[in-house]
């Protein structure tokens, strides 16, 4: 229903900082295409994509290429969603969004906004493995009936290392966690030996940030907080 997983798209006001931030986390930046009137730069550790954007208007999003997206919109407003917004004109690069039942928004896009970079399956940054994007969600029945119809598969609800639903695709695994578990959306990292991931980023100048789920031990878990306020929690063992 959606397309491919595109990017993570989080506005920043300060888009070299955003980029250095993730560059000092072992980060690296893709090929960029002239598609958006704002600054617009992609990082990537070869598993989660980063849309960083200079334009405060833009909200965060899930961002997918959908190659069809005017045709695409039709079959969502059919299934009962209602699109926020909605540009399939002649001359426009075509998009659409929505929301999902936590108020996070949905992005469709027509095509790639950036040249995938050449990445093996085993690359990392210095956060670890990439497993999931965590996500808020106060109802995660709710959470499950709606993101299933859209091509993802739920597991059962989990209470380690916090009460979360994991959801998976082909492209893009979530994690739903209680509002109160974290602020907002978060990158999530996991190792077996991510004490050592976190000594390394503090070599690197990387602090992390106070904020962690309630029972996860500092000396082995960290929150982190990139420029524009992206959270990536980086765990000890699995999700």
């Amino acid at each position: 229903m959606l397309g491919r997983f595109h990017e993570l798209s989080v506005p920043t006001r300060d888009i070299l900082a955003s980029v250095e931030f993730y560059e000092r986390l072992g980060f690296t930046q893709a090929q960029a295409r002239d598609v958006w009137p704002h600054p617009y730069a992609v990082v990537t550790d070869g598993r989660i994509v980063i849309g960083l954007h200079q334009n405060p208007a833009r909200e965060p999003s899930l961002t997918f290429v959908q190659p069809d997206v005017a045709r695409r919109c039709a079959d969502l407003e059919r299934s009962g969603l209602r699109l926020a917004y909605r540009r399939t004109g002649a001359e426009m690069f075509h998009e659409a969004g929505f929301a999902d039942p936590s108020g996070g928004l949905i992005v469709l896009l027509e095509a790639r906004t950036y040249s995938p970079a050449g990445y093996r399956p085993e690359t990392t940054s210095r956060c670890g493995y990439f497993a999931a994007l965590g996500l808020p969600a106060a109802d995660f029945d709710t959470a499950r009936r709606f993101w299933e119809p859209l091509g993802f598969v739920a597991g059962e609800e989990l209470a380690k290392p916090y009460p979360h639903l994991p959801l998976t695709s082909d492209h893009l695994s979530i994690a739903f966690h209680r509002p109160r578990t974290l602020r907002g959306p978060a990158l999530i990292f996991a190792e077996e030996d991510m004490a050592g991931h976190i000594a390394h980023l503090r070599d690197a100048g990387v602090e992390p940030h106070g904020g962690l789920p309630a029972g996860l031990d500092p000396a082995a878990n960290a929150l982190l907080e990139a420029p524009e306020g992206t959270l990536l929690l980086l765990l000890s063992g699995e999700i």
